[in-house]
């Protein structure tokens, strides 16, 4: 792809110290998100996914390299910066999906529009992941792959630069999970939002513009999917 990547990482590593040993969680890692393209970041449990994850969307912070989001610098913020990327620019969406049991759905997603500058409405956000008719119903209401999507709408409210996905359909049966990957796949398609879906499920892969394989805290592979397949075909 042409043009500025929305996030790139230059020479990444993360060292955790346990005990006395270090612990390489990422070991010189170089990686790119291109403007509304929809990303796999696939490995197996502990090949650092979740950890450069955590660090594109300013939640950790890296032990040295850079990371880039447009021209800016992410390495040389402050944690409260780091809190205003996050909140300005970046969607989260995690395995569970942390919504606040005595709020409705419309509720849940207003929580994020409230802090936006410019976000969708709940009842916008809420539609466009297919719950319209569900607007008013606690997550006791609703069924896993409902809540995950309430998760959805609540991270593409604010309209985010980015939208990160660490093992969305992780609780999830494989059914359910094609659902789930189909919203977050119309949401890149109709919000051009930058989307990186983490998973270690490799048939998720083939719904993806372009693969990231990890392995041991390194880019092991990378690849352009020549002939992308729409989430609702996918099977595992």
């Amino acid at each position: 792809m042409n043009g500025q990547p929305v996030l790139e990482c230059q020479g990444l590593r993360k060292i955790y110290r346990m005990g006395d040993v270090d612990v390489h969680a990422l070991d010189g890692v170089d990686f790119r998100l291109e403007p509304s393209e929809l990303l796999v970041l696939l490995g197996a449990s502990g090949s650092g996914k979740s950890t450069l994850l955590n660090i594109l969307g300013g939640l950790d912070v890296p032990s040295s390299g850079r990371v880039l989001f447009g021209n800016e610098e992410l390495t040389e913020r402050d944690q409260d910066e780091l809190t205003e990327y996050r909140r300005k620019h970046v969607g989260f969406v995690f395995q569970f999906y942390n919504l606040i049991p005595s709020l409705t759905a419309r509720e849940n997603v207003a929580l994020m529009t409230d802090i936006a500058d410019d976000p969708l409405e709940p009842e916008e956000a809420l539609s466009l992941v297919g719950l319209a008719d569900r607007l008013d119903h606690f997550p006791s209401q609703l069924s896993g792959g409902e809540q995950q999507r309430v998760a959805i709408a609540r991270a593409i409210a604010k309209r985010p630069a980015i939208l990160l996905c660490d093992e969305p359909t992780g609780a999830l049966d494989s059914k359910t999970g094609v659902l789930v990957l189909d919203v977050i796949e119309r949401v890149n398609r109709e919000l051009g939002t930058a989307t990186a879906v983490i998973t270690h499920n490799a048939p998720i892969a083939e719904m993806a513009d372009r693969v990231v394989t990890l392995a041991d805290g390194h880019v092991q592979s990378e690849r352009t999917v020549a002939s992308r397949r729409r989430a609702r075909e996918l099977s595992w």
